[in-house]
């Protein structure tokens, strides 16, 4: 079974986590300088809380789904590609104080969707894939109000394997 995801960007961090730990009635389950997360079974919820980063504005970031096995996020990504929706696929990529591969959709409204398998934690909010030999601002930062038509070849994508989706001529957002 799937767990559904949302990602806000928060001004004050402890301010929310106060928040959102009485709504939930639980604590988070990761808490970070600049990162908090809630693993919920009622309702089966990742909910992730962060800093802004790059100038991003507060509010929602992006929706997603997480797949409990490799099978189930093959499945999503097997939809979404069907529907010529996939605008990033990642592997190893470190985010979020996790490791996960990833799929990166955009909908009709230009709503972010990420579709992942998380197979670790990771010491570091972000981290570059290993090889890439790019530098990169931060992971979950396309600039604000970005659509599936954005070019992230500009510098400000913080994702370096999208890089390598606009450099073989796709146009995409980096998640």
């Amino acid at each position: 079974m799937n767990r559904f995801h949302v990602h806000v960007h928060v001004i004050n961090l402890d301010a929310n986590i106060r928040f959102y730990s009485r709504l939930f009635g639980a604590e988070p389950s990761v808490r970070e300088t600049d990162y908090a997360k809630w693993m919920l079974d009622d309702p089966r919820l990742n909910f992730a809380i962060s800093n802004q980063h790059d100038g991003q504005v507060p509010g929602l970031s992006h929706l997603g789904l997480q797949a409990d096995d490799r099978e189930g996020l093959e499945a999503i990504g097997a939809r979404l590609k069907a529907a010529d929706a996939v605008t990033l696929a990642e592997t190893n990529t470190t985010c979020c104080y996790a490791h996960s591969d990833k799929y990166w959709s955009v909908d009709p409204q230009g709503l972010r969707w990420e579709s992942f398998l998380t197979h670790g934690a990771a010491t570091t909010y972000y981290a570059p894939v290993e090889g890439q030999g790019v530098s990169a601002t931060g992971c979950c930062a396309a600039p604000a109000g970005a659509s599936s038509g954005d070019d992230c070849g500009s510098g400000r994508c913080s994702v370096p394997a999208a890089r390598q989706v606009v450099a073989a001529g796709a146009r995409a957002c980096c998640g």
